[in-house]
C-alpha cells in the first residue's frame, strides 16, 4: 500500500534543501521496494523546521523537521513512513502547538493540499465560494464583502468593499480586475506562500471579483523575483480553464471571466497601484495623479479593481461561510484575520495568521520565542521598509490598523522585523531615506529631492557637533513633514516615519560621532 509524503515546494524550503531531500526519500523508497507518494505541497510557515516531511498516518499527518538528505535514511530505519520516533519528530502536524494557535482562514489550505491539484483543492471546499456567489446578483456580491469588513491586505487597508462598488457603479464596456502581487517590502512573504502553495484561492478569488463588478478580464502583476509562483499560477490558471472555471462561460454561468499572470518590472514603486497599473500598460512605472481613481479610469483608462493576494484570496471564505462569519474575527474596525510574517532577528520565523487584536509582544515571545541572538528585542518595524520601528514599551500594542495608526505606526501588509538591542537605529533611519531616494520613481519633488536631502542632512547629524546636530534635527523634521504633506504617493508619503520614529523613540543613537556613507552604499 502506497504511503503518502508531503515535501514543500516552497521557495523558502527549496533554498533550505527540500529538492534534494524529495529525490532522497524517492530513491531511498525505491532501493528498499517501499511504495511512496511523494506530494510537492506549500509550506505551513514554520520556517525554522523547513524543510518540513509530513507522512499521512492512519492518525492524520505527522511531521518531521528540519530535514536535509542525509536524514532521510535515518528516518526510514526510525520508520517514520508510519509514524515511527526520531530526533526530527515534530509530532502529529496539527497538534504543533505554534500552528494549533493560529486562525487560519486565508490560509486554511496552505500546506495541506497539493498546489497543483484542482481536485484536491475542491476536496478541501475550494469553489464553494464562487458556486455561491454564481447564484448571487453583483450588487449582493459586493454588499457581502462590504459587510465582511474586509480591507485591503497591502497596505492601504481600505475598505474592499468600497472600491468594488464604485467600480460596479462605474459604467463602461470593460473592466478589469487586477491583483497587486509585487510583494517587494521587507520580511514579507504571505502574498508568495499563497501563490506558491493555494494558488487556485487566489484564481477563485479573482473570478469572484470579477462577476461582482462586471469585469471580464483579469491580471496577476506578479513580482519578478517570483518564478516559483509564476510556475503554480500558470498550472492552477491552465487547470481552471481546462476544468470550465474561467474562460468564456464560467461554470455554464454564461459569464466570462479571463485570467493572465504578468511578471512586474522588478521596480518597488511598481507595488503602488498607479505605477502598477503605468507598468501594465508597458509604460516606465511612474505614479499617477488621483482623481480619476483606479476604480473609475484604471488599466486601459477601463474601471479596474486593483487588490492584493491576500484581499483576493480571503473572498472565497466570505463567500462560501458568510460576511458575518467573517466578520466576527477581529476587533474594533479590523476585522478578519491577518497573515502575520515574521522575520529579522527572531528565533522562530514564519508566517502567523491571527485575528486582528493579538498584541505585538505575544506575536514576537509566543509564536517567535524572542531573538535568534538571545539578546533583548530593541525594536519592531511593522509594515515593511516604509513602517515605524516599535520601541519595547509600545510592544503591548493591539495589531489593529487604529491601535497602531494612534502610536504613528502602521500594520501594512503584516511583515513583522525583529532587532535586538546591537543594531544602531540612526543608521536604519538612513536607510529608509536612501531606499526612498534609490526606488523614487522621480515625479513628484518632495520624494525625488527630500529623500536625498534626508540623507545629506542624517549624514550632517552623524559627523556634527551637538549644536549641528540640534539644528540639523529640526530641519530633518521639517523635511519629513514635507515629504508627508506633499508626496504623490505612500513611497515618499511614508518613508518618514522610520526616520520620524527613530528620532522619537532612539535619539540616543544619533548622538555618536561616525563617518558619513556615500548615497548608494548605506
Amino acid at each position: 500500500m502506497s504511503v503518502t509524503v508531503y515535501v514543500p515546494r516552497d521557495a523558502s524550503a527549496l533554498s533550505l534543501g527540500a529538492e534534494s531531500v524529495a529525490t532522497v526519500i524517492a530513491a531511498e523508497a525505491a532501493s528498499r521496494g517501499i511504495d511512496v507518494r511523494i506530494v510537492r505541497n506549500g509550506s505551513r510557515g514554520l520556517y525554522w523546521l523547513e524543510p518540513m516531511v509530513e507522512v499521512e498516518t492512519a492518525k492524520g499527518r505527522v511531521a518531521y523537521g528540519p530535514v536535509q538528505a542525509g536524514d532521510v535514511s535515518g528516518l526510514f530505519d526510525a520508520d517514520f513512513l508510519h509514524g515511527g520516533e526520531d530526533v526530527l519528530a515534530l509530532g502529529p502536524t496539527e497538534e504543533i502547538a505554534w500552528l494549533k494557535s493560529q486562525q487560519r482562514l486565508t490560509f486554511a489550505r496552505v500546506g495541506i493540499v497539493d498546489p497543483r491539484s484542482l481536485e484536491d483543492y475542491r476536496a478541501h471546499g475550494g469553489y464553494r465560494g464562487l458556486a455561491a456567489a454564481l447564484k448571487m446578483a453583483p450588487s449582493a456580491l459586493v454588499q457581502a464583502v462590504t459587510d465582511s469588513g474586509l480591507r485591503g491586505r497591502g497596505g492601504a487597508a481600505f475598505p474592499a468593499g468600497i472600491k468594488w462598488k464604485t467600480c460596479l457603479d462605474a459604467g463602461a464596456d470593460q473592466k478589469y480586475i487586477v491583483c497587486n502581487a509585487d510583494e517587494g517590502d521587507s520580511g514579507t512573504f504571505a502574498d508568495r506562500m499563497i501563490m506558491e502553495g493555494d494558488p487556485f484561492v487566489l484564481i477563485e478569488g479573482m473570478t469572484i471579483a470579477g462577476l461582482a463588478v462586471g469585469a471580464t478580464q483579469g491580471y496577476i502583476y506578479l513580482r519578478i523575483e517570483y518564478p516559483h509562483a509564476q510556475r503554480a499560477l500558470v498550472a492552477a490558471i491552465d487547470a481552471a480553464k481546462t476544468a470550465g472555471y474561467l474562460g468564456d462561460n464560467v461554470c455554464g454561468s454564461g459569464k466570462a471571466f479571463h485570467l493572465e499572470v504578468r511578471m512586474a518590472a522588478g521596480a518597488y514603486i511598481c507595488g503602488e497601484e498607479t505605477s502598477l497599473l503605468e507598468s501594465l500598460e508597458g509604460k516606465r512605472g511612474q505614479v499617477r495623479f488621483k482623481p480619476p481613481l483606479p476604480a473609475i479610469q484604471g488599466l486601459f483608462g477601463k474601471p479596474t479593481v486593483i487588490n492584493n493576494v491576500v484581499t483576493l484570496a480571503s473572498v472565497p471564505i466570505i463567500l462560501d461561510r458568510g460576511a458575518a462569519f467573517y466578520r466576527d474575527f477581529g476587533s474594533g474596525r479590523s476585522r478578519g484575520t491577518l497573515p502575520l510574517q515574521l522575520a529579522g532577528n527572531v528565533k522562530r520565523p514564519g508566517l502567523v495568521e491571527r485575528a486582528f487584536g493579538l498584541t505585538l509582544r505575544e506575536l514576537i515571545e509566543d509564536y517567535g520565542g524572542g531573538t535568534a541572538s538571545g539578546r533583548p528585542v530593541r525594536a519592531v518595524q511593522v509594515g515593511g521598509p516604509l513602517g515605524a520601528y516599535i520601541p519595547v514599551s509600545q510592544l503591548d500594542t493591539p495589531i489593529d490598523y487604529e491601535a497602531f495608526a494612534a502610536i504613528s505606526g502602521m500594520v501594512g501588509h503584516g511583515g513583522v522585523v525583529v532587532f535586538d538591542d546591537t543594531v544602531d537605529m540612526a543608521a536604519q533611519a538612513r536607510f529608509a531615506m536612501e531606499f526612498c531616494a534609490i526606488e523614487s520613481c522621480g515625479k513628484c519633488t518632495p520624494c525625488r529631492i527630500g529623500s536625498t536631502r534626508g540623507v545629506e542632512v542624517i549624514d550632517r547629524m552623524l559627523a556634527g557637533s551637538t549644536a549641528e546636530r540640534e539644528r540639523d534635527e529640526v530641519l530633518l523634521r521639517d523635511l519629513c513633514q514635507t515629504m508627508l504633506a506633499g508626496s504623490l504617493c505612500a513611497l515618499g508619503g511614508m518613508a518618514p516615519f522610520p526616520v520620524l520614529s527613530a528620532l522619537d523613540h532612539f535619539s540616543e543613537d544619533f548622538e555618536k560621532i561616525l563617518n558619513p556613507l556615500p548615497l548608494g552604499r548605506g
